[in-house]
């Protein structure tokens, strides 16, 4: 094309709100924003709109000048987007990187020696605690590294963190002086414990993390779920710094100098018009806990845990519940399901002062055997009725299982003599868990079981008592009528079969709606020992 007229260039420059329209041409230069603009020219002169147009610099926007339109060009055409292919939805690059964050966007380095600690708190903050609208809140991503922390982290209402997974993004605590949790629950104004929900902020809840390890390299809890609703946790590692050695070691205390969990729950007392905020609904899906006292330890009144195909290693105890003062009902609705449990010092899992908690279907390897050296205690241990186990799976051989004051059996039932629930309930069928009980050498007339017939009128215990070398293989059978307040109609009979004499004695009384069996054992100088389980219709 010829060359017709070649006109000198003119330019302007001065501030970027003063940016005049240019002549077709004409540079302007924004001195404050350093960004470069050539006038477009008129309509007449060819220009497609009257206008200014930027000249891209290092200082320009590009985010803002470019348009973002979503096309799949994988599968070789682009993907409608609009009612039409001529109409498609148009966003800016800006708008479409802000679909999610990235915690480096807020300073984080993930570098494993610089601390992240302040950049993560900002990020967490920003995204779900500075506007209380849902516009705001964006996932936050933690690329692939070790993000190195010093204090603690606390993750807000309707937080969404993720990583690259559990062994490739770490959040890593190492201080000489670790806080009390590394991670913490708290409220939309990042507070945390006895001051959540105060000052009109929400309470936890709606909280998801997968797909990332929480480490610790100093000993501490890990994780304080705290007044807490609806949260889910998915391929999470929770790693502290405890080894076989350690759990090992005579002077190691689990329960003292070296009792630390991987997850805690804190519940919100209730003060004047302020609710109490319970924890429940959490669930815990294909994570690992490690290298610490326990994995899970709670008091408190929870509900709806869910612990599901996860991996439980390296542990003094495994899950444990209703050990110590109990706050509210305590733990209940504890559903420990399809889990791989290894390397536990004693407990796997503890269902103690509580109840309505439930073991299913785990598999139980080197467990309460003091990790390989002998057996040390039962591998579940319930201390109430109304918990279950159900299809578990335990290595631990039958030679493990004795009778008498060294039992450690599969499963330990230590509490109240009521059974107040059955084990299995198949429509009008109902069997309660198997016990154990150890009988008193010249006991006479000592409680093995209460039952409440309120709903029943009869029940079987089968039993199996063995005294020293001499065994028995029996079936208690109860029929109670109506009581009518003078008169408690009640009638047994115990059949069984014995190689020789027990010299034990079983029996039956009722009072109102309880119906209690006793046995009485001839001193002998061995003390007998009876296994039992209860079945009935109602």
């Amino acid at each position: 094309m010829a060359i017709v007229q070649i006109s000198r260039i003119t330019n302007r420059t001065g501030l970027q709100e003063d940016l005049p329209q240019l002549d077709g041409g004409e540079l302007g230069w924004a001195v404050d924003s350093r960004r470069l603009y050539i006038g477009n020219g008129t309509v007449d002169e060819g220009a497609p709109v009257v206008g200014n147009t930027e000249i891209l610099t290092e200082f320009s926007d590009i985010t803002v000048l470019s348009d973002y339109t979503y096309e799949d060009i994988v599968v070789g055409y682009a993907a409608q987007t609009g009612p039409t292919s001529s109409d498609p939805v148009i966003r800016s690059v800006q708008a479409k990187l802000d679909d999610q964050a990235s915690v480096r966007d807020f300073g984080a380095t993930g570098d494993g020696s610089t601390d992240d600690t302040a950049a993560i708190n900002h990020a967490l903050f920003q995204l779900f605690c500075r506007d209380n609208s849902s516009l705001t809140r964006r996932s936050l991503f933690f690329p692939a590294g070790t993000y190195k922390i010093t204090a603690a982290i606390k993750i807000p209402p309707y937080a969404k963190i993720f990583g690259e997974g559990a062994d490739s993004t770490i959040i890593r605590l190492d201080s000489a002086s670790p806080p009390t949790y590394m991670v913490q629950f708290a409220d939309s104004q990042q507070q945390t414990e006895s001051n959540i929900g105060t000052n009109g902020a929400t309470a936890p809840q709606n909280i998801e993390i997968s797909s990332v390890t929480f480490s610790c390299a100093q000993a501490t809890n890990i994780l304080q779920v705290a007044a807490a609703s609806r949260c889910w946790f998915n391929s999470v590692n929770f790693l502290g710094p405890y080894t076989v050695a350690n759990l090992q070691a005579v002077s190691f205390a689990p329960d003292g100098a070296n009792d630390y969990a991987a997850v805690r729950f804190y519940n919100k007392s209730g003060s004047g018009p302020a609710p109490v905020l319970t924890c429940q609904d959490i669930t815990f899906n294909l994570c690992r806990f490690s290298g610490l006292a326990k994995a899970i330890d709670t008091d408190i009144q929870v509900t709806g845990i869910n612990v599901t195909n996860c991996t439980l290693q390296t542990l003094y105890y495994g899950i444990a519940l209703g050990r110590g003062t109990i706050s509210g009902t305590g733990p209940s609705g504890f559903r420990v399901l399809h889990n791989r449990f290894d390397a536990i010092f004693a407990q796997a899992v503890i269902f103690d002062d509580c109840n309505l908690n439930i073991s299913a279907y785990n598999l139980y390897q080197d467990v309460a055997d003091q990790i390989s050296v002998a057996p040390y205690s039962p591998v579940i241990t319930f201390g109430n009725d109304n918990n279950i186990s159900v299809g578990d799976m335990f290595v631990r051989s039958d030679s493990d299982v004795t009778v008498g004051a060294s039992a450690q059996p599969r499963i330990s039932i230590t509490g109240s003599a009521t059974d107040s629930g059955s084990g299995i309930q198949l429509g009008h069928y109902g069997r309660a868990r198997g016990r154990i009980l150890d009988m008193i050498d010249g006991g006479t007339n000592q409680t093995i079981v209460q039952v409440n017939i309120n709903q029943i009128s009869g029940f079987v215990m089968d039993y199996f008592l063995s005294r020293g070398t001499v065994t028995r293989v029996g079936y208690f059978r109860v029929i109670a009528g109506s009581a009518d307040g003078s008169t408690e109609n009640l009638t047994w009979t115990d059949d069984f079969s014995e190689i020789a004499s027990t010299q034990v004695t079983l029996t039956a009384t009722r009072s109102g709606d309880l119906v209690t069996l006793f046995y009485t054992a001839t001193l002998t100088g061995t003390a007998p020992s009876i296994k039992y389980s209860l079945s009935y219709l109602n």
